[in-house]
């Protein structure tokens, strides 16, 4: 059975008898599958040469390569594309981007209305969140959950970047939105030129040094609230540019599972619905490495 939650697994991999198991697919710059060579999981990995998304007796008629006596290939109208991937990730990042300029404009933050303003965002960006753990447990993507989400998170990072633009570093949104835009089109460039090898271990590590960053921040977290100040320090300092670096080299990693994927969603024929989850996926990743482009920039520049 697949992992049905995408922030710590990707539906590019799968579980089986409760061990972690990496789904066989073409993958940039390797060899086809299907070969000892081009799957160095062959031997031990129950879906080797089995695709994930058909069923029972269909999975010769479920793949989008099969072809039949004639030599034609099956129909992939219901198949998932890159072209839809491309269209519903255009959809939700330009739904958060919508939002989040509303809020910059509608939301003002000066000192009179900072606090009306923030608190609509927090409340804005807790809403957003509980979507997205809700549509991460769900089996199937909801096209309006999905975007709900997207609005939501604008309108949180809208006024969050306007605060740390106004009153921390000038500027610091749009050099967040290029180093952003930067490390997306660097870690594309390396996954489709082989650089970058999505494999099991490669899977493990990202996971258990996602898991361990989370938990020290949401333990600074805890010491911030109920301790005062910068909690442990680890976003402040020395500390916080080693820790945003760090974010910002864990979304690169998160970046690759993305692109493996949605690799696998098309090779396998997945159905044309998760082409939403694909972009629900990159968009979550997109944001965390805004973020941690913002928090570095807001460190660097508000110690001038």
């Amino acid at each position: 059975m697949r992992s049905s939650n995408p922030v710590f697994s990707r539906r590019g991999f799968s579980r089986d008898n409760g061990h972690a198991q990496f789904n066989a697919a073409p993958q940039a710059g390797g060899p086809a599958v299907g070969t000892q060579q081009g799957n160095p999981y062959a031997g031990g990995n129950p879906y080797a040469g089995q695709n994930p998304y058909a069923q029972g007796d269909q999975q010769t008629y479920a793949n989008p390569y099969a072809q039949d006596q004639y030599g034609v290939q099956a129909p992939t109208t219901d198949r998932m594309t890159m072209d839809d991937v491309v269209m519903r990730t255009a959809t939700t990042l330009g739904t958060l981007i919508v939002t989040a300029a509303l809020a910059w404009w509608f939301l003002p933050v000066d000192a009179a209305n900072m606090g009306q303003s923030y608190g609509i965002a927090i409340g804005a960006g807790l809403v957003a969140m509980v979507l997205a753990l809700v549509q991460s447990f769900k089996r199937k993507a909801s096209p309006a959950l999905i975007l709900a989400y997207a609005a939501l998170e604008g309108v949180f990072l809208g006024v969050v970047s306007n605060v740390v633009d106004t009153h921390i570093a000038s500027g610091a949104a749009m050099q967040a939105v290029i180093g952003t835009m930067a490390v997306f089109t660097a870690v594309l460039v390396a996954y489709k030129a082989g650089w970058i090898r999505v494999n099991r271990r490669f899977y493990g590590f990202v996971m258990a040094a996602a898991m361990g960053f989370v938990l020290l921040m949401a333990v600074n977290l805890l010491f911030a609230v109920f301790g005062g100040g910068d909690g442990l320090g680890f976003r402040s300092g020395g500390l916080g540019i080693i820790f945003g670096i760090i974010g910002v080299l864990l979304g690169a990693c998160f970046l690759a599972l993305d692109f493996k994927q949605v690799e696998d969603g098309i090779a396998y024929g997945a159905p044309r619905e998760e082409s939403w989850l694909a972009a629900f996926g990159l968009t979550m990743t997109l944001v965390w490495i805004y973020m941690e482009f913002l928090r570095l920039i807001a460190i660097l520049q508000g110690d001038d």
